[in-house]
């Protein structure tokens, strides 16, 4: 087969393979305007001193039979032969900006084949296929996509995290060694979110060279950074197997999950953007097109208790706040009056709904909002009818006890009769009752996953997404909300069958304000759940003024947390308030692109959205903690047109500013903040606006506007 060369662009990126006799990425970066396949010479390396005295490439499937000492992009055996492949090209289909490479080893048996699709954003999705070409069992131990990078990704940011605390930063120097991130939870976890960004010593949200990436894939998962002893670095991306999970007959093929990526030139920022374009046009796909509607959980307000003749008063209370979508939380079905019994049972309590759904439901729709409700099919109580009338439908090892988690087990998914069994409950539940929208949640960590003494949490993974693809295609007009005990189960595998994520159960506005700045990085606005919730935080017990709270839950899909029968007047009216505000925004907010301002100072953060035609923005101030100076400094805004003038105004700012405040002595603020000044969008960008003295736990929010 003669050396064939490749050239897949898409945005601003260029990604150059070598398909022959190999597959390999030789360039992925910068767009290139004037590539030819003989540049590729000045990329032919040197054999080191001291080694084999060939060259060992960093091939898609990484082959330790050609001398490449680092992990194996692939492993396994058939009955301990076969384990070491070395892949050669057999064939090559190249499409526009799609490329798949068939490589095989006629000994071992076995046929690896690469797909990679760069679209037209820049974001990269790859994923390799496993099969088995002759007869015997071949055992898969592990099977990975390995995407190169250059020696300049010296710096690893990624993400830690656990319950009421999701989607914590941190950073790593690339040095020696590795660094490898697992999860083995079950589900996509709120511990390790499945991403990396990899990029130039120092890179930030406004500068420097960035690759990020995310393996869309809701089960176990493993991602590492390698740096080889010769400099040569890659990263790495799997589903995590248990053992003799995945076996395959002459015949079967095993693919990965995608991983998804994308290269930017100037910092974080534009890696989100091609993100979160890619995801508006290639993932999402809402019943209709219309605004995100904003919604109120009963589930802080009531919990467990539930009377319809008070739900309903909670709904009329609500409309008159401006929500547009009423849920009605845990504790609807039958024997559910706490958290330790029922799950299963997905039959109506008609102790407590003695008249059925139906009347709140038509209730709710008089007053033009939508009706959406909670459930947890894949779980079990061992207090329950179902769990006493099918013991043996969990998903566990026989002869162990299995750990309870939050007082529930897990329905084993593999097992028809359950499949069937929840598919005829969920059916019951959405076929007769007029239903718009569906919290799916899922409360507990998976041990010992078993299906016939098997392990079998790859498979649950897949039961899980067929399920939702059946509800899905039976009730096309209902939307799906992923919440996992808040973050816990949110890629881009699950956003393809749903259509909001529960970013976290913390609805605490000073967590919320990092938790959500990291779920920006991947997640647009529209799919992030961004509630306010009461004055003293359920899950923190900390007190923050409806301001903060109502501006931290913006840049979502915003919803609140309330019983609005109970609240005080005050407090009523500042939901109302900032439903107000969301609204007249969210055309912007859920359509723009994403900036998160470099601000050098732990204490503030800055984010706002940029119109796609960049005559419009706004952006968010908040001092989280006591400045660091007595200066904060300026606003350099990013994003808008040079040549154009913006009017600058206020959208709305803490009491303080407002002549308001307990004594403190009468702050000097800038001249600027109620003048709403004409400025050049040059102007703003390099020189900016001085910001005011802000106290902790308050924000500010400034509005953007072209004038022609």
């Amino acid at each position: 087969m003669e050396n064939k060369i490749v050239h897949l662009t898409g945005g601003q990126t260029s990604l150059i393979v070598r398909c022959t006799p190999y597959a390999e990425i030789l360039y992925w970066g910068n767009r290139l305007s004037q590539f030819s396949a003989d540049d590729i010479i000045s990329l032919s390396r040197a054999v080191p001193n001291g080694r084999i005295d060939v060259e060992a490439p960093v091939n898609f499937s990484v082959d330790s039979g050609r001398g490449s000492f680092g992990t194996p992009g692939m492993e396994g055996h058939r009955n301990g032969q076969d384990w070491s492949p070395v892949f050669n090209t057999t064939q090559v289909s190249h499409d526009e900006n799609q490329l798949i490479i068939n490589t095989e080893d006629a000994i071992a048996g076995l046929q690896f084949r690469s797909e990679l699709r760069l679209d037209d954003n820049g974001v990269l999705q790859a994923r390799n296929a496993l099969t088995n070409l002759k007869p015997g069992t071949y055992q898969v131990t592990r099977l990975a996509v390995t995407l190169p990078l250059p020696q300049r990704a010296t710096e690893v940011m990624a993400f830690h995290g656990r319950w009421i605390k999701e989607f914590q930063p941190h950073r790593t120097q690339l040095d020696h060694g590795g660094i490898i991130q697992e999860n083995r939870r079950g589900k996509t976890s709120s511990e390790y979110f499945p991403a990396m960004m990899i990029g130039h010593q120092g890179f930030s949200e406004e500068q420097g060279e960035v690759w990020g990436m995310h393996l869309g894939w809701s089960g176990n998962h493993r991602l590492r950074a390698d740096i080889k002893i010769d400099g040569r670095r890659l990263v790495q991306a799997e589903a995590l197997y248990f053992p003799g999970e995945q076996r395959l007959e002459q015949g079967e093929m095993l693919e990965t999950p995608w991983l998804y990526a994308s290269y930017s030139a100037s910092g974080l920022n534009r890696m989100s953007q091609q993100f979160h374009r890619f995801v508006r046009e290639q993932i999402l796909r809402f019943p209709t097109e219309k605004p995100r509607p904003v919604h109120l959980n009963t589930w802080e307000g009531i919990y467990f208790d539930h009377d319809p003749d008070y739900i309903m008063q909670m709904a009329t209370e609500s409309a008159a706040l401006g929500v547009e979508r009423f849920i009605i939380d845990d504790g609807w079905f039958r024997g559910r009056d706490h958290d330790r019994a029922a799950l299963g049972d997905w039959y109506l309590d008609e102790k407590k709904y003695p008249n059925g759904l139906t009347p709140v439901i038509s209730h709710v729709k008089k007053l033009g909002m939508e009706f959406g409700i909670w459930v947890e099919p894949e779980m079990i109580n061992p207090d329950s009818d179902l769990y006493r009338a099918h013991p043996d439908w969990l998903l566990a090892l026989p002869g162990y006890q299995q750990p309870s988690g939050r007082h529930q087990f897990v329905l084993d998914l593999s097992n028809p009769q359950v499949f069937d069994y929840l598919v005829e409950r969920m059916s019951w539940l959405l076929g007769e009752h007029d239903v718009d929208y569906v919290k799916w949640d899922m409360n507990r960590e998976i041990v010992q996953p078993g299906h016939e003494g098997r392990a079998a949490l790859t498979v649950q993974t897949q039961q899980f997404y067929r399920l939702l693809d059946v509800l899905g295609e039976r009730f096309p007009q209902i939307e799906f909300e992923s919440c996992a005990s808040g973050g816990g189960r949110i890629d881009f595998e699950v956003l393809k069958r749903s259509h909001r994520f529960w970013t976290s159960d913390n609805n605490d506005a000073l967590e919320r304000q990092k938790i959500q700045r990291g779920m920006s990085y991947f997640f647009p606005p529209e799919v992030m759940g961004s509630h306010i919730g009461n004055k003293l935080c359920h899950a923190t017990s900390r007190q923050h003024s409806i301001e903060f709270r109502g501006l931290t839950a913006l840049f979502g899909h915003m919803g609140i947390e309330l019983d609005p029968v109970k609240e005080g007047e005050a407090e009523r009216a500042g939901f109302a308030k900032y439903t107000r505000l969301h609204q007249q925004l969210r055309p912007l907010l859920h359509s723009g692109d994403v900036y998160r301002v470099d601000t050098h100072d732990e204490t503030v953060l800055i984010n706002g959205v940029v119109s796609e035609s960049r005559d419009r923005a706004v952006f968010l101030v908040s001092q989280l903690a006591m400045p660091t100076w007595s200066l904060p400094g300026a606003l350099r805004v990013p994003g808008l047109k040079a040549d154009a003038r913006y009017r600058v105004t206020v959208l709305d700012e803490p009491a303080l500013l407002k002549g308001g405040g307990s004594g403190h002595t009468m702050r000097v603020q800038p001249a600027w903040l109620h003048a709403s000044p004409v400025l050049s969008g040059e102007w703003l960008a390099n020189a900016g606006l001085a910001l005011p003295v802000l106290d902790p736990e308050s924000a500010l929010l400034l509005g953007f506007e072209e004038i022609r």
